[in-house]
């Protein structure tokens, strides 16, 4: 399988065992999102076009962009809306100029009602047109604003006076008269260029006035994020790091899960394992108080990464490996009257293996369950125990803590003796409308009885 694969099948996994958790913290996401909303008041925004006539090149478009937002255009529609406490620094925060398609400069304001953006809108771009137009009336040549009426006139009296002095000059064929009359040519041909340069820059000038194609629409709708955006964003937030953090936690996670690391951990032999019946609360730890209550509320009772249960027998031979095991336990230790069982008060199919062990053992010996915190563990003192069996389910300790239950059954005088898994299975229907334990018996004396015929 691929780590794609498995990343998927992880994913479901928390999706199932922390469904509870998981819409907790999802609805307290919505919930802070909503208190950002409403720390941060709603936005609206707008935009006004301007164009700008004629041919432009990518460069000076961006350029008058900035220009639409610099601090002198800025400041200028602070001073003409007057609003209280907003400067033209604030304005800077509040509105952007980009190039569009067409020549066109739209310019967008954000403001705290629809009213408000639609006025700022409106006031910056005509700020920039005067702007804009200023700058080009400051620029432009003053001997242009004489007008190309008035230009051609002086044009045509400088052609007239020297076509005057043309023919007042030496009508003699001398070197000295021609260069005298070819200079005048020349210089009213000069004057005559000019005027068609001024023309066509007056002309230019003229249709680089900016204009403003109409005022800013009034919003409709929210600038985002918008109230349901920041709802939404804080819900799907806490649910995505809920998720990451439990797959981080599984990727980190060092319990220890196969048989020899656990008995290296206590320092024992394993003794092997016995089954419990998978249920609803196979899992989950047996306690009360506020804070297994709330565990219990969120699904955190239970494991969430623990694999489907395997199949096995029917209640039978369940039974049958239970007494196996307290027959292994009697040859461990023989001659022993009282065995103390460990068990994590936290793991709940250990705790309900060992109880079964006690009752299967029929006291002989007599097994005494001691619940402790793998935490802070704290094992009774020995008294007349022969020694200690720690029962515990794979997966479900590290093994510092399985270090610490070692360490607590040595101070308070015990030996631990051997160690038991206890692993959660699916078990088929009884085949015997009996109890497990006669069926068992019958099915024993039978194959007795069967031998002893053949023999």
């Amino acid at each position: 399988m691929s780590d794609d694969a498995i990343r998927l099948v992880t994913v479901g996994r928390v999706l199932r065992g922390r469904g509870r958790l998981l819409t907790v913290l999802a609805v307290l996401g919505a919930l802070a999102g909503l208190g950002a909303s409403l720390v941060f008041p709603p936005r609206y925004t707008t935009s006004a076009s301007v164009l700008l006539p004629g041919a432009w090149e990518e460069r000076v478009l961006l350029t008058q962009a900035e220009i639409a937002t610099s601090t002198v255009v800025t400041d200028r529609t602070a001073a003409a809306l007057g609003w209280d406490g907003v400067d033209g620094e604030e304005l800077r925060e509040r509105v952007r100029a980009e190039v569009t398609d067409g020549n066109i400069i739209r310019i967008s304001g954000t403001a705290e009602s629809p009213g408000r953006a639609q006025r700022l809108s409106d006031e910056l771009a005509r700020q920039f047109v005067t702007f804009s137009a200023r700058i080009v009336d400051d620029t432009a040549d003053p001997t242009a604003a004489a007008g190309p009426d008035q230009l051609r006139q002086m044009v045509l009296a400088a052609s007239r006076r020297i076509t005057e002095l043309a023919d007042s000059a030496d009508p003699g064929r001398t070197v000295e008269s021609v260069q005298t009359r070819t200079e005048l040519a020349k210089l009213r041909t000069e004057l005559q260029q000019a005027v068609e340069k001024l023309d066509r820059t007056g002309s230019d000038a003229a249709g680089s006035r900016l204009v403003v194609m109409g005022p800013a629409a009034e919003p409709s709708g929210e600038a985002p994020p918008t109230r349901v955006q920041l709802v939404a964003a804080g819900a799907v937030l806490f649910f995505l790091l809920t998720v990451v953090g439990h797959l981080t936690a599984a990727r980190v996670n060092r319990r220890l899960r196969a048989e020899p690391e656990i008995a290296a951990a206590l320092g024992s032999g394993l003794l092997g394992g016995v089954d419990v019946p998978a249920d609803k609360g196979a899992h989950r730890p047996v306690g009360g108080g506020a804070r297994h209550r709330i565990r219990r509320l969120l699904g955190l009772d239970t494991p969430w990464n623990t694999p489907a249960p395997p199949a096995a027998g029917d209640e039978a031979s369940l039974g049958i490996r239970y007494r196996r095991m307290c027959g292994r336990i009697r040859g461990l230790v023989p001659g022993a009257r009282r065995l103390l069982l460990v068990v994590p008060d936290d793991d709940g199919i250990a705790l309900r293996a060992a109880r079964r062990l006690a009752e299967e053992a029929g006291g002989a010996p007599l097994l005494r369950v001691a619940e402790v915190s793998a935490e802070a563990p704290l094992v009774p003192d020995r008294e007349d125990a022969a020694g200690v069996l720690v029962v515990l389910s794979a997966g479900s300790r590290t093994a510092a803590e399985l270090a610490g239950v070692a360490e607590a059954c040595a101070d308070a005088g015990h030996d631990v003796v051997g160690v038991v898994l206890a692993g959660a299975v699916r078990t088929r229907p009884a085949r015997s409308a009996g109890p497990p334990r006669e069926a068992a018996a019958a099915a024993l004396a039978l194959g007795d009885g069967a031998r002893g015929g053949t023999r």
